[in-house]
Order: C-alpha cells, then sequence, then structure tokens
C-alpha cells in the first residue's frame, strides 16, 4: 500500500542552528517555573519553549536547573537554545518582570480565572506563564502577584495535567493566533 504521506528527514525540515534560534525574533512570551519538582519536566518545557520561541524560561525555587541529566533526557539540547535564569524567590522574580512590563499570568484552577481558548495575546503585549508544583500548584503568594489567570477546561475525573502538558497546549493555544506564526 503507497501512502501519500512521507515522512520528512533533519534536513528537509528546515530546523535552526542554536546560533541561528538565538537571532530568530522570539515571542513576548517568558515562563516561570515555581517550585517544579521533576526536572523531566523542565526539560519538557525546556523543548517546547525552543519550538515556540519563548524568550526567557525562568527556573524558582527548587526547580532543577542545567547541567542535569533529566532535564537533558527530555530538553534533547533545548536547554541550550532557549536562554534561561535561576531565581531563588519566584515572587521576587515575578515583581522583577511585572517592572519590566509583563503582564504576570498564572496557569491554575482559581476563582476568576478564564478559561485558554478565551485568552488571547495582544498586540505589544509581554507576558510571563507561570506554571506550578506538581502537587501543589502555583503558590498562594506568587497567585497575589498575577495579574490574570487561564484555567484548562477539564471534564473527567482528575483536576490537573501534568505541567509540561499544560505548557504545551497554553503555548499552542496562545501562538494559534500570533503574527509571527502565521503563514
Amino acid at each position: 500500500m503507497h501512502s501519500e504521506f512521507q515522512k520528512l528527514g533533519s534536513e528537509e525540515l528546515g530546523r535552526k542552528s542554536i546560533e541561528e534560534y538565538k537571532e530568530s525574533p522570539k515571542m513576548p512570551i517568558v515562563v516561570v517555573l515555581d517550585n517544579v519538582r521533576s526536572a523531566n519536566n523542565v526539560g519538557s518545557v525546556f523543548r517546547t519553549s525552543d519550538a515556540f520561541l519563548v524568550a526567557q524560561v525562568y527556573l524558582c525555587g527548587i526547580t532543577a536547573t542545567p547541567p542535569n541529566k533529566d532535564i537533558q533526557k527530555t530538553a534533547l539540547g533545548a536547554q541550550l537554545s532557549v536562554p534561561w535564569a535561576y531565581a531563588q524567590s519566584t515572587v521576587v522574580q515575578v515583581r522583577e518582570l511585572k517592572q519590566q512590563g509583563y503582564r504576570i499570568i498564572a496557569v491554575e484552577q482559581a476563582q476568576g480565572s478564564i478559561f485558554l481558548q478565551h485568552f488571547k495575546l495582544q498586540a505589544e503585549e509581554k507576558i510571563a506563564l507561570v506554571m506550578g508544583n506538581e502537587v501543589f500548584g502555583v503558590s498562594h503568594e506568587v497567585m497575589a502577584e498575577c495579574d490574570a489567570c487561564i484555567e484548562i477546561p477539564q471534564f473527567g475525573t482528575k483536576h490537573s495535567f501534568n505541567v509540561a502538558v499544560t505548557f504545551g497546549m497554553v503555548m499552542w493555544e496562545i501562538c494559534k493566533t500570533a503574527p509571527l506564526f502565521q503563514k
């Protein structure tokens, strides 16, 4: 049986080198990981950040930092292309980003949240997406600093998604209408 679909090889995908990536225009989005326990989740966030041209990743509190074998395992080198910084305090980091003109947006189930499908990145808007701990979510102290909260609707018996899966869904939804990704 012949299929009209043929997988593309690496050379046909036109992937950027790390140098080309660093020179590319970025989304006006940074991600803040608030005490994320799993280095594998951190690596996945790096990989997704690379795919969507996220400007920077902030690793806060107990969140693992490169070099780390579990980050490397899931990031597949994206920790080398995506700029990152470590901050001991998520609250302090979020306050600094706010002073730099970022709108702080928690990805969390909370009173007053808006469903992801209703969120649109505004022209010229810079946002910081805060992703929380796998058990406790975004801390109460950080939630108090947020300008908005995005929630992903869920319909089953579980009321949470994996941090890396959540980040991927949020970035895809935001980027669907972002000018940088319109072809």
